[in-house]
């Protein structure tokens, strides 16, 4: 403990040091600038003198600053504050007029007008200097959080909070259950490693691993998780026939769509509709206190506070430099590290050039400091229960791959958040529990595309013998689709003579969500069965099933219901499988085997669903290695089944029941939000209304308006 107080002393000395020895640099450049703004006698002084007298004058503006501006501050707050900001030149450089007085000899002089711009010029200096200083230095930020907090809860005359504990989730967008338990290992996470005594120490969590649903992505767990259901959420983007529409899972109207259809079919609001907060996430989950929620984004109003966190983020200027630094040298750590990897010929690679470089340094930097930010302040504040998510690793985990050195950094950078706020934790005025858990995580792997030379859309189109890019054309994969086109339709197929070719709007629609394809006949109002798609287009399911490239594909048999299909004419029907995949005989399970307990359930759960694609695509997946083949531009993805995509964890505090019985399996985002669920009740948690004040237009039409009875909290409330 006295180290560390030594250690907080001393980068504080450093950082006065530092700002006091660059505005005396700033005050020289200015004195040889400014004619009206002098630092020597009418006689002329050597240079040591002048740099003596600029020292002086810069710690007398920087003490009188200190000391002076606070309570010209407090005792101006009753002026509006457009005048105030007028008056603020005004104060400033009566301030460093009042500094060069108190210079011994009478040294500095400057008239009133140069007095304003040096004062000025300086302020801006030292709040950047101190700004850059403060950058990795979480104590520095954490005490200024702290300030900031306490000045608003006296505002507000706040009461202390409640005895009972809060609980914060954290979520981590994207880190598997093996990649966690890797970076501790190799000490990449030490916060993590103290909470499961992984060093000798008392472990104060445990973790558990879940399973995904067959759509492992953040937009299917997450609306699971906040809302309790994954209900006819197929993929992370996916064409609904009745409205013509492409639902996508981060794009604001859709996100609102899919909270809207989760309140309906679960009765309830979500998991923090009683003082809770919802900060960077997809969804509200039913919370009041909200900050970077996309599924507000799309509204418009005095009630829309999702981008509220942006605003009080930046308002403050220190933050505002420390994030905008981060953020500059995060574009160029980002620059040099994709050219030594495109240098080094390193592979897998996709392209990491254009905005990428921004996008990241916005998801890695400015999302994650917002997003902590609010937290700390949901925790000062005493709120019952908060959820955040930090997307940085997902990010790039997906142009870097999830075990690269990158994203090893990212999860160092990620710890020391948790550090934080473990640290601000100390200070809440109630106790918290943080709970620390994942959507999805990343399996590695090349594109479809570099190691076929297609897409997953050219070889769609190759199968329902529609013209092919010329690029696709040349390569061995195209050549390889072509023949199983004629090996399909047991005939030779001449191209560009007698092919049938389907009017243009009978074109396939084809998305792609990580390693799981969506194709999609938007001229047929209806799911099309196996039989329908072989009568029109014969040779497209068996040159998807049998390309090396694909692992299994989802269609309906109008006669059998549910059909997995693989390489070499092997078919599979799961409604006969019901109940047996899990101890079945791989040679039973067919192409589903390699993909790991649970494949067949989660397929046909899928197969369920209104607005499930005509044709479902799995890409290949090597069990030896893990890897995957993304239908998208990624060498980290997720979205469908094989390897660590599908297997999340959860880390909770041993505080909290297990989550699952010991022996038992926690299986889907569903089953999280119960386990959630039940630990907020225990604790006093949420009675959860169908309705909240930011969800005024997500309940059907007729509606119940209250909290359901059949809610698990409500029913451990009533016992």
């Amino acid at each position: 403990m006295r180290d560390g107080r030594w250690r907080t002393l001393g980068r504080a000395l450093w950082r006065v040091t530092a700002v006091w020895a660059v505005s005396t640099l700033t005050m020289l450049a200015l004195a040889g600038i400014l004619p009206d703004f002098k630092l020597q006698s009418d006689d002329g002084d050597s240079a040591t003198r002048i740099a003596v007298t600029a020292a002086l004058g810069a710690g007398a503006f920087g003490l009188l600053s200190a000391l002076v501006w606070p309570l010209l501050v407090r005792a101006l707050l009753l002026v509006p504050a457009l005048v105030l900001g007028l008056l603020n030149f005004f104060l400033n450089g009566s301030l460093l007029l009042l500094a060069l007085r108190l210079i011994p000899d009478g040294r500095g002089d400057a008239n009133a007008e140069t007095a304003v711009v040096v004062a000025a010029v300086m302020s801006a200096v030292a709040s950047a200097t101190g700004g850059a200083l403060a950058v990795r230095d979480d104590d520095a930020y954490r005490r200024r959080l702290y300030r900031l907090a306490d000045r608003r809860r006296r505002r507000a005359e706040a009461p202390r909070g409640p005895s009972t504990p809060g609980t914060v989730f954290i979520q981590l967008d994207g880190v598997g259950h093996d990649v966690l338990d890797g970076a501790v290992r190799k000490g990449l996470m030490p916060t993590v490693a103290r909470w499961l005594g992984t060093h000798d120490g008392a472990a104060t969590h445990r973790l558990t691993p879940w399973r995904t649903d067959w759509s492992s992505q953040t937009g299917a767990s997450q609306l699971g998780i906040l809302h309790g259901s994954t209900y006819d959420v197929p993929a992370f983007r996916w064409y609904e026939k009745d409205t013509g529409e492409v639902m996508v899972s981060n794009r604001p109207a859709s996100a609102v769509e899919l909270q809207r259809r989760a309140v309906a079919r679960t009765g309830s609001g979500g998991l923090l509709t009683l003082d809770g907060a919802s900060r960077g996430n997809l969804f509200s989950g039913g919370a009041e206190q909200l900050a970077l929620v996309l599924s507000m984004a799309a509204r418009r109003g005095k009630e829309n506070r999702s981008r509220a966190g942006y605003f009080a983020y930046f308002s403050d200027p220190a933050n505002a430099v420390r994030t905008a630094l981060s953020f500059i040298a995060e574009v160029g750590r980002e620059i040099g590290e994709s050219t030594h990897a495109r240098i080094r010929r390193r592979r897998p690679r996709v392209s990491r050039g254009g905005l990428y470089p921004f996008i990241r340094a916005f998801a890695t930097v400015v999302e994650r400091d917002v997003v902590v930010a609010a937290v700390i302040g949901d925790m000062l504040a005493g709120r019952a229960a908060v959820y955040a998510d930090l997307v940085a690793y997902d990010e790039v985990a997906h142009h870097s791959g999830p075990a690269s050195g990158d994203a090893e950094r990212v999860l160092r950078r990620l710890d020391r958040s948790l550090a934080l706020l473990a640290q601000v934790a100390e200070h809440a005025p109630r106790p918290y529990r943080i709970v620390l858990l994942s959507d999805h995580g990343q399996s590695p792997g090349e594109t479809f595309r570099a190691r076929y030379g297609l897409t997953l859309g050219d070889l769609v189109r190759a199968g329902c013998g529609l013209p092919v890019p010329r690029k696709a054309q040349r390569t061995h994969s195209g050549a390889e689709a072509r023949s199983a086109v004629r090996a399909a339709l047991r005939r030779p197929v001449e191209e560009g003579k007698g092919e049938h070719r389907p009017r243009r709007r009978a074109e396939p629609i084809v998305l792609a969500s990580g390693n799981l394809g969506l194709v999609s006949f938007p001229d047929v109002s209806h799911r099309m069965t196996r039989e329908e798609i072989d009568d029109r287009h014969p040779a497209l399911l068996p040159t998807l099933a049998n390309h090396p490239g694909v692992g299994f594909l989802l269609v309906r048999s109008a006669e059998r219901g549910p059909l997995v299909m693989g390489a070499r004419g092997v078919e599979v029907y799961l409604d006969e499988l019901d109940g047996l995949d899990a101890d079945a005989d791989p040679a039973v399970l067919g192409p589903l085997a390699d993909f790991g307990p649970g494949a067949a359930d989660v397929v046909r759960r899928t197969d369920s669903f209104p607005h499930t694609a005509d044709i479902m695509v799995n890409s290949a997946y090597d069990p030896q290695d893990g890897e995957v083949l993304a239908f998208e531009e990624q060498i980290g993805s997720h979205g469908g089944l094989g390897g660590a995509q599908s297997r999340p964890f959860l880390l909770s505090p041993l505080a909290l029941p297990p989550p699952v019985d010991e022996g038992g399996e926690l299986v889907g985002a569903e089953a999280v939000h119960q386990v959630l669920r039940r630990w907020l009740g225990e604790g006093f948690g949420p009675e959860v209304p169908l309705v909240t004040p930011m969800d005024d237009r997500l309940p059907e039409a007729g509606a119940p308006t209250a909290f359901s009875a059949a809610d698990p909290v409500v029913q451990d409330k009533a016992q």
